[in-house]
């Protein structure tokens, strides 16, 4: 799967697309596809502060449960009710399916995350293929 080329990612294989003020954030493919089915989805309430490489929730599989790590610092502006419901709407389309959005306090934070070719040259370097 090709990673969205407007979007930025985490060491921690998340994502966030920045429109306006507000950060859309969710997991990568490979995240996604590293978990297994996912079963469980803990995020954070709308209002509630999230800063940068601190973790705002958990993602849990059958495998594994595995922390969810904020690129920016901001405020929770909405959260996926869906996914309470239907978190395996992450496995089914993991880069349409958001987690939370964020009213991000400072652009300029995303300049320190990986763009798609250089997330992918680091997905290869982590599988070694």
């Amino acid at each position: 799967m090709a990673y969205p080329a407007n979007y930025r990612y985490t060491r921690e294989h998340e994502w966030i697309e920045l429109s306006g003020s507000i950060g859309t954030i969710g997991i990568t493919d490979y995240a996604q596809n590293s978990l297994g089915d996912i079963v469980y989805v803990d995020v954070p309430k709308v209002g509630d502060p999230v800063t940068a490489n601190a973790t705002f929730g958990s993602v849990e599989s059958v495998k594994a449960v595995s922390d969810l790590f904020s690129p920016v610092t901001g405020t929770v502006t909405a959260v996926n009710e869906e996914l309470k419901s239907a978190p395996d709407k992450i496995n089914e389309d993991p880069h349409g399916a958001w987690i939370i959005k964020v009213e991000v306090a400072d652009p300029s934070q995303l300049d320190a995350l990986l763009d798609s070719a250089a997330y992918e040259a680091f997905v290869s370097e982590e599988t070694g293929s």
